[in-house]
């Protein structure tokens, strides 16, 4: 599986449209925040969210960036003409962290919180099930805690049920007997919800409960992207961050944009443009798969992109898709003449059209006919799912108008067979 961070926003927005399916008792969640994005109009979101025009505030960066507060990049305790003035010039401002430079793009705007009292609670997979680590001094300095070994640690095994471990008595004796129930409580409802939706990292340093709100001041997590076709509809939609300081390509920014307008998943990363394995994977986790089946065979350095496209898209976005990797594919031949390789594949699918996608993918492979044999390129493809066998039945003839070798295989066929094959050939 791949571990992705996701926006604070992106988060937060998560565990609110996800909370009465899992926290069940008396604590709500006070959810008030704003994201500010490049596209953000400050006096159109003061309009939609009235609260900014009343509440003290706290701004920050949301982009992935540790430490904020220590970088002076937390805004405290501002009204909403200060934190507009603090974010228009922060706009687009470069920065270094580290030795790492970028430009601040992204932003994250909620109500003051001042409290005497906060909480630390992290969730963390690791290989003898899930750890939760949980503190009630939470707040900057929670790793010197960890360090002295001030802060609890409870190991829950992978085939363990939460409601069985007594939580009660591993809680900090600091806390008195009435809040006990009320916050091992919680903790039980933040596991179920961070193992349903398949997080692999969840901390939430500090909280602070004010009466029975739940209020967290700062959340950052990592998904399991593999995860994708599982949790997708609780996930909700949304765009996984680029790395800080890494810019993206044109390519992979048009892809983005696509994918921002679209109901379906359409996701790009280049990692080597003069790779010659390049793939056009359908869902999240057969992307997975393909790459580290590639990997396992000893062609990581070989592998040109990252990326799947998923959710039923329509046979527009799918030929958007395939003719964006098909011309970055093609630019220029391997240094040694050697063919490059292009694996259409995918799991089997549950609601997406497969013969739509493939329209799709046939009208580019159609448009880059002549750049397909002066590459060249082999083409491998594996799918099943609705429609499939009219999907294949499509591949097959275009393999033979094309001109371009390409090998055409169902469901009966294992889904990394076709990197095996590929890989294969390219040692012959």
């Amino acid at each position: 599986m791949a571990q992705r961070p996701v926006r604070e926003y992106t988060a937060k927005k998560m565990m609110a449209n996800n909370w009465a399916d899992y926290f069940k008792s008396s604590i709500t969640y006070h959810a008030r925040f704003a994201g500010v994005s490049p596209e953000t109009d400050l006096n159109l979101l003061a309009k939609e969210e009235e609260w900014l025009k009343h509440d003290r505030l706290v701004a920050k960066p949301d982009m992935i960036i540790g430490k904020r507060g220590k970088l002076g990049l937390v805004l405290l305790d501002q009204d909403w003409p200060a934190v507009k003035q603090w974010l228009e010039e922060k706009r687009n401002q470069e920065i270094s962290v580290g030795s790492t430079k970028g430009v601040l793009t992204h932003f994250l705007i909620e109500p003051y919180v001042p409290s005497d009292q906060e909480y630390y609670i992290s969730i963390s997979s690791n290989k003898d099930g899930n750890e939760i680590l949980f503190s009630d001094a939470g707040g900057v300095d929670i790793e010197d805690q960890i360090k002295k070994d001030a802060i609890t640690s409870i190991q829950v095994s992978a085939l363990e049920d939460i409601a069985a471990v007594d939580l009660e008595s591993k809680l900090s004796k600091q806390i008195n007997g009435e809040l006990k129930p009320k916050l091992s409580e919680f903790i039980r409802s933040l596991y179920k919800y961070y193992l349903d939706l398949h997080y692999a990292f969840l901390e939430i340093n500090p909280f602070v409960l004010r009466g029975d709100k739940f209020i967290p001041l700062d959340l950052k997590c990592r998904l399991d992207d593999a995860a994708d076709f599982e949790a997708a509809k609780k996930w909700g939609h949304f765009s996984y961050p680029a790395e800080f300081g890494a810019s993206l390509s044109s390519e992979e920014e048009f892809i983005k944009k696509i994918d921002g307008k679209s109901g379906a998943s359409l996701k790009l990363t280049i990692l080597n443009p003069k790779g010659k394995i390049w793939t056009m994977v359908a869902g999240g986790g057969a992307s997975v798969i393909f790459t580290d089946t590639i990997a396992d065979m000893g062609y990581a350095k070989e592998i040109a992109n990252y990326g799947e496209y998923s959710g039923n898209p329509s046979t527009d976005e799918t030929y958007q898709y395939a003719k964006t990797i098909l011309d970055l594919m093609t630019r220029e031949k391997t240094s040694n003449g050697e063919a490059k390789y292009l694996l259409i594949g995918g799991g089997i699918a549950n609601f997406t059209d497969v013969s739509n996608t493939f329209t799709g993918i046939i009208q580019a492979l159609n448009d880059y006919k002549e750049q397909l044999i002066n590459t060249p390129v082999k083409i491998y493809v594996r799918r099943g799912g609705p429609n499939y066998l009219k999907g294949l039945k499509m591949m097959k003839k275009l393999g033979e108008d094309l001109g371009v070798p390409i090998e055409v295989f169902g469901p009966e066929t294992h889904m990394t067979e076709i990197v095996r094959l590929a890989l294969n050939d390219s040692k012959s």
